[in-house]
């Protein structure tokens, strides 16, 4: 007999299912709503064999953080190139265009730059055109220092951790952040500098890579500062930043340099949390539009009738 059935008795507490516990535990995974609009990654590249891999590999991971969103990736019109882009690929205005032809709501664009990009004014004239949404870039991020981190250390250039009190003889004593996006991109990219050089314990400086002279300048900056081995670390995802920038960056300053984050796990993870930071207004109106075509042919039925 249970106690629930004994007069008098408290009533059953019902105890919740157990849950792993401890700093390592992993986040509950949010719900995708049904009828969620798709991600678009917008791509400031055309496709092709530097690009592609990147985005593949990067969409790869959000659907695997996030089941059950809908995803795709929209690139740079081909142009001249477009002998080297599959018949797959497709540009953020045809995948805008096809979610409207289809009657779907229109998709959250997050576009895959770390920063500001001079691709961003024309993206968002095109997602006004259709009504869609694009988000924020994804940093500044702790997130993105993070991976600039485990860059440098891949290279060895930075331990591994800051628990970790070995020595590399090759190890960086300051540290230039290198992005794409001119004055505004590198001093947003100076935030997320502020984070590794926690991380680091190390100073570490922002410069353009599109800028002449900016790198240069952030190096001898870094010298005059007491640093005898600085070394770059790209702040780029890899599609944005054209290669022989980066190579020419440091070929001209003498110094080692990281590779780009190209497809790190935490750079697929904050696309996913900034699709989904955006994800309620767009659920809200959804489910509003929904209502109003079911509440329109309910009085129709009742006038009828």
């Amino acid at each position: 007999m249970s106690t629930a059935a004994i007069p008098g008795a408290p009533l059953p507490v019902r105890t919740p299912g157990s849950r792993a516990r401890g700093r390592h535990r992993r986040p509950e995974r949010p719900e995708i709503p049904t009828g969620a609009p798709a991600l678009v990654l917008a791509v400031p590249a055309t496709a092709g064999p530097e690009s592609r891999p990147v985005v593949e590999e990067l969409l790869s991971i959000v659907r695997s953080e996030q089941t059950g969103v809908q995803t795709a990736a929209g690139y740079l019109p081909a142009g001249e190139a477009g002998g080297e882009a599959s018949t797959e690929d497709r540009t953020v205005a045809e995948l805008l265009a096809a979610a409207a032809e289809a009657g779907l709501p229109a998709p959250v664009v997050v576009p895959l730059a770390p920063g500001p990009h001079g691709f961003l004014t024309e993206l968002h004239a095109l997602a006004a055109e259709y009504g869609a949404q694009v988000t924020d870039v994804l940093g500044p991020h702790p997130l993105l220092a993070e991976a600039v981190h485990v860059r440098l250390s891949e290279a060895g250039l930075a331990r591994a951790d800051r628990a970790r009190l070995f020595a590399i003889a090759t190890a960086a004593d300051g540290v230039v952040l290198t992005t794409v996006g001119g004055e505004d991109a590198a001093a947003a990219a100076g935030i997320t500098g502020v984070l590794l050089s926690a991380r680091l314990a190390v100073p570490v400086v922002a410069a353009a890579l599109d800028i002449p002279g900016s790198v240069a300048e952030a190096v001898a900056h870094l010298k005059e500062m007491g640093a005898q081995n600085p070394a770059l670390a790209p702040l780029v995802i890899g599609p944005e930043a054209d290669s022989e920038l980066l190579a020419a960056a440091a070929e001209e300053s003498g110094c080692p340099s990281a590779a780009p984050l190209g497809a790190y796990p935490t750079v697929g993870q904050l696309i996913g949390s900034t699709y989904l930071a955006a994800l309620p207004a767009h659920v809200v109106e959804a489910e509003e539009a929904a209502e109003e075509p079911a509440a329109g042919s309910g009085g129709g039925r009742h006038a009828a009738e």
